[in-house]
């Protein structure tokens, strides 16, 4: 070149040296690359615009992750960004290896990145010579990438802060282990500790609650939002003399203090110490700066769930009760444990009322849905009902007026919700149970020797789907030792079950439990989901497909005062008593079930059939013969193995049955036949309104075997 010739254009140098130029925004999200840098990147050599995914497809996954992270990087120290990247053909095949050297600056009013950097090929040193031994190898960078995976990962599954400082602290870094760390919060003005690793228990004194103005690494860090590398002891008490004496005796040689920033906010700072001297290479300061991130994401998420799960706890315990401590003649049991989802918080809830007829109610309840307006709406629907109760409402208005309710509150919503919910009304001193059903799963009774029914009542509707639904009313008694349990539907359908297989399932641990009461509501819970947690202390348990509310109330038995009584020695009687409307001859299939159900360990099957086919006809007998109703009454007594069965129809119709010889083709007639050839013992009992029919069988001793 000639003196005074010009000089050639600043492209056309770096075009001679075969390096590239490009330019990204990341508010646009367009990458700019002159000639050379779109053949290094495997493309025609002409100028273009590329989108940030164009782009992306070029250069290896990892170190795409490592460029952002090290923009970050360059962007809080004020310096140049250096990056080794592998760039990769359409195949995904790796073609050549590069560097890139670049400046970057950060846009708060964007919230975007403006970066411009240079882009050259390199060739990895060969190895054993001192350019080989001294470079970074691809050993080390594979080591890298595998350990910032597993990080990831380990951080990424970390649902407490607890977690997540114990996962940090067993994070193993390639070639350079920090043997002591720290995680720094902020509150107001002032650090505070979060947790730490490799300290003495009290060592964290000095530095919990320290003002943010200190001259002290933690705190210019969070005043900045830039990295602090100190390499030796030498370093630390020249930059920070005031706060050397409170480092000096942990013995230590070098410290990395980074930034725990989260969506441009720097909420702390995180401290690793070393034992040895660390030169805190750019490779280095890349990892560290990576883990800091994923260390401040993993605090961010565990902190947001903890406190969602503060607000959990409270939402329970503002809109669950306390069981009243003491029922004259009964023990109650609850439990309530929510989905997994979200907040925890759900439609599901249950009750205890006191009323002032002296009785009490006991209401089981689950609103559509599992979310926040879920549990609103569940709060005011509780309220409701409490107070309907209060006012001394029979179970079907109660349910009648909740229906009207839920409807009014939700009518004029784009969201129109539902609730299903059980009411029964309990006298203490009788057993006596009213219960009233809204399209919620019946109650199931539990006997005292572990025999299990489901005990049907009349239902209507759902709650809040028509305001003008009616609730007819069911009437039984719960025996003394007996145990009536409700529950949502949370309880019985959850890990894949239907209605059927649930059930099975939750009258498997009724009828095999042998606990007191409470311990009879935790293994039903444990059933289906495992450990759980009873609704006024302890964690929640993490994972649930549905809500689960579960109430048992068990009736004492006379003789034991107050004692617990969900399992007592086995009793001589088993009772179950059903009624059979005219307008209802489905319910006689119900009742086959109930007898079936009743007769569970019955020696001899075929007169568990015999005794099913004879109910059937004397309740067909009745609905066909008569225009009343049926009350069937079933009861088992003695020992096992030389029980006797009692079973007796009762109607109101003064027409006795006689007994008649039906054709060949008859399809009525034989239902006395039957009761003669089939039963042990049975007659026809004349009442002053009506009469009843019974029958007895006597268990077969040996026919089991």
């Amino acid at each position: 070149m000639r003196t005074g010739e010009p000089l050639p254009a600043v492209g056309e140098v770096l075009a001679a040296l075969a390096t590239g130029l490009w330019h990204w925004n990341t508010a646009t999200g367009q990458v700019t690359v002159d000639a050379e840098a779109a053949r290094l990147l495997g493309l025609p050599a002409e100028q273009c615009n590329l989108s940030q995914a164009q782009v992306r497809a070029r250069i290896h996954p990892v170190d795409w992750n490592e460029i952002s992270g090290v923009i970050q990087l360059a962007v809080a120290e004020g310096t140049l960004g250096e990056v080794r990247i592998r760039i990769m053909d359409d195949q995904g095949q790796i073609i050549r290896v590069g560097r890139s050297r670049f400046n970057a600056s950060f846009d708060r009013e964007k919230d975007a990145y403006d970066v411009t950097g240079s882009l050259q090929e390199v060739t990895d040193p060969s190895p054993g010579t001192p350019a080989g031994r001294s470079a970074v190898t691809g050993d080390w960078r594979r080591s890298r990438e595998a350990f910032l995976l597993d990080a990831g990962r380990a951080l990424a599954e970390a649902r407490s802060t607890e977690e997540v400082l114990r996962v940090s602290a067993g994070l193993s870094m390639p070639g350079f282990s920090p043997d002591g760390l720290a995680v720094f919060g902020v509150e107001a003005d002032r650090l505070t500790i979060v947790g730490h690793h490799g300290h003495q228990p009290g060592a964290e004194g000095p530095f919990s609650h320290m003002a943010l103005d200190t001259d002290y690494p933690a705190a210019e860090v969070v005043r900045t939002g830039r990295a602090v590398y100190l390499s030796s002891p030498e370093q630390y008490k020249a930059r920070y003399p005031a706060t050397w004496p409170l480092a000096q005796h942990f013995g230590r040689q070098s410290w990395a203090f980074l930034p725990l920033t989260v969506s441009g906010r720097t909420m702390g700072a995180w401290m690793a110490g070393f034992t040895y001297p660390v030169a805190f290479t750019p490779d280095e300061r890349s990892v560290l700066t990576t883990v800091a991130r994923m260390l401040a994401q993993a605090l961010s998420r565990a902190g947001l769930a903890e406190s969602e799960r503060e607000l959990t706890d409270g939402l329970q315990r503002s809109m669950l009760p306390t069981l009243l401590p003491e029922i004259p003649g009964m023990s109650v049991a609850a439990r309530y444990v929510p989905t997994g989802g979200g907040l925890q918080v759900g439609g599901d809830w249950y009750d205890m009322i006191p009323l002032p007829s002296g009785r009490f109610a006991f209401v089981i309840g689950d609103v559509q849905g599992h979310d926040v307006r879920a549990a609103g709406l569940m709060g005011q629907l509780r309220i409701a009902l409490r107070a309907y109760a209060s006012e001394g409402h029979r179970p079907d208005a109660v349910l009648s007026r909740a229906s009207r309710f839920l409807h009014g509150i939700t009518a004029d919503s784009d969201d129109l919700r539902f609730a299903t919910c059980l009411y029964a009304e309990a006298d203490p001193v009788t057993g006596t149970l009213d219960v009233a059903r809204a399209g919620h799963p019946d109650p199931a009774i539990r006997m005292p020797d572990g025999t299990v029914l489901a005990r049907p009542t009349a239902g209507g509707l759902p709650l809040g789907i028509d305001p003008d639904a009616d609730y007819p009313t069911t009437r039984f008694t719960l025996e003394p030792g007996e145990t009536m349990m409700i529950c949502t539907d949370g309880l019985i359908e959850t890990g894949g079950h239907d209605l059927d297989t649930g059930w099975q399932r939750i009258r498997t641990t009724l009828e095999e439990h042998k606990g007191d009461l409470e311990e009879l509501a935790d293994a039903l819970v444990q059933a289906v989901h495992g450990p759980s947690s009873h609704h006024t202390t302890g964690p929640l348990a993490d994972r649930r497909e549905d809500d689960i509310a579960v109430l048992l109330l068990c009736r004492e038995e006379e003789d034991r005062g107050h004692e617990d009584t969900a399992v007592v020695e086995r009793p001589a009687v088993r009772r179950t008593l059903l009624s059979v409307a005219q307008a209802e001859p489905e319910r006689v299939a119900v009742a086959r079930q109930q007898l079936r159900e009743l007769l569970h360990d019955w020696a001899c099957p075929d007169q568990v059939d015999s005794a099913v086919l004879l109910l059937s006809e004397m309740l067909t007998n009745v609905l066909v013969h008569t225009d009343t109703d049926a009350l069937l009454l079933a009861e088992v007594t003695g020992t096992a193995g030389l029980r006797r069965l009692h079973i007796e129809v009762t109607d109101t119709s003064d027409d006795l049955p006689h007994r008649r010889r039906p054709g060949e083709l008859a399809s009525s007639g034989r239902g006395l036949m039957l009761i003669e050839l089939l039963a042990n013992e049975w007659g026809v009992d004349p009442r002053g309104e009506g009469k009843s029919i019974w029958f007895e069988l006597y268990e077969e001793q040996g026919a089991a075997e």
